[in-house]
C-alpha cells in the first residue's frame, strides 16, 4: 500500500511502521490515523510478517498528539468521524494479533502517549518523555490502557496530573521495558523483534490473545466504557476551549 504520512517497511519478518510528520512532530491528523490503520491492516494480513515496530520520523518525537490545528477546522460531522477513526485505529494497535513494539526516539505526548500505552511494550530513550493530558484539555483517554501497564495509583497520578514523565521515572516504572541512547533505539526493538519473529508465531500469537483476554475486565469492556463515557455521560470541552493556551502560544504555522 501507498502511504503518505506513515513509512512501510517490511524486512525478514519485522514490519516497521514510521509516523511521518516530523515537522509537525508527528502529530496525528485524519490522513496518519487512516494510513496506519491501513497499514495494520496490512500488516495483520501479510503471513510473512511476525512482529511490528512503530516509530517517529526526526529526532525529537515519536508522537506529539492530535493535530490541534486540524480540529479546530473540522466540521461537526468530520469531528464525530475523527473520533471514530482513532477510537477505531487504537484498538486496531492494543489488539493487533501481532506483538508490536514502540521505539519511542523522543517525546511522547498527549494522543501519542495513548497510543504508545496500547502497544505490547516500549523501547525509549533519554528523549522520551510522556504527557497524557487529557485531563487538562478537557477530555478523557487512556484509562483502559495505562492502568494495565504501571498500576492503578501510579497510572491515576499521571492521568489526573497531566505532568511530564521522563525516561528515567517511567523506566523505572515499568512504562518503558528498555532505556537506551537515542541511537540505539530502533537497533534495540529490531533486536527484540527478532528475537519474537524467531519463534513460532501461533504460540507467540496465542500468548498475546490470553493475555488480553484474562485480564480482570476484558479489554473490550474498558474499552466500551471509555467510549460510552465520552460519547453519553462525558461532555467534554470544546478545541477552542481544552487547547485554548496551545493555541494562543502557538498559533497556526
Amino acid at each position: 500500500m501507498h502511504s503518505n504520512t506513515v513509512l512501510i517497511n517490511k524486512s525478514g519478518g519485522i514490519g516497521t511502521l514510521t509516523l511521518n510528520r516530523p515537522s509537525v512532530l508527528n502529530a496525528m491528523n485524519l490522513q496518519l490515523i487512516g494510513e496506519l490503520g491501513l497499514a495494520i491492516d496490512d500488516m495483520e494480513a501479510d503471513e510473512e510478517i511476525r512482529v511490528l515496530i512503530i516509530t517517529g520520523s526526526g529526532n525529537r518525537a515519536f508522537c506529539a498528539g492530535a493535530d490541534i490545528h486540524e480540529m479546530r477546522e473540522l466540521s461537526v460531522e468530520d469531528h464525530t468521524k475523527n473520533q471514530k477513526l482513532r477510537y477505531s485505529t487504537q484498538w486496531k494497535l492494543a489488539t493487533c494479533s501481532k506483538p508490536i513494539i514502540g521505539a519511542l526516539n523522543g517525546l511522547c505526548y498527549g494522543g501519542g502517549s495513548v497510543m504508545a500505552t496500547s502497544l505490547d511494550f516500549l523501547v525509549g530513550c533519554e528523549l522520551t518523555k510522556f504527557r497524557f493530558l487529557a485531563a487538562a484539555y478537557g477530555q478523557l483517554n487512556a484509562t483502559w490502557t495505562l492502568p494495565n501497564l504501571i498500576g492503578w495509583p501510579k497510572a491515576k497520578e499521571l492521568l489526573y496530573t497531566g505532568r511530564v514523565v521522563t525516561a528515567e521515572e517511567a523506566h523505572s516504572i515499568g512504562l518503558l521495558n528498555h532505556l537506551v541512547p537515542a541511537n540505539k533505539v530502533l537497533q534495540k526493538s529490531r533486536e527484540l523483534a527478532n528475537l519474537i519473529a524467531a519463534n513460532y508465531p501461533t504460540s507467540v500469537q496465542g500468548t498475546k490473545a490470553l493475555v488480553l483476554e484474562g485480564l480482570g475486565r476484558t479489554l473490550k469492556e474498558q474499552w466500551d466504557a471509555e467510549h460510552a463515557a465520552r460519547e453519553q455521560r462525558f461532555k467534554g470541552l470544546s478545541i477552542e476551549e481544552g487547547f485554548k493556551d496551545f493555541i494562543s502560544k502557538k498559533g497556526r504555522k
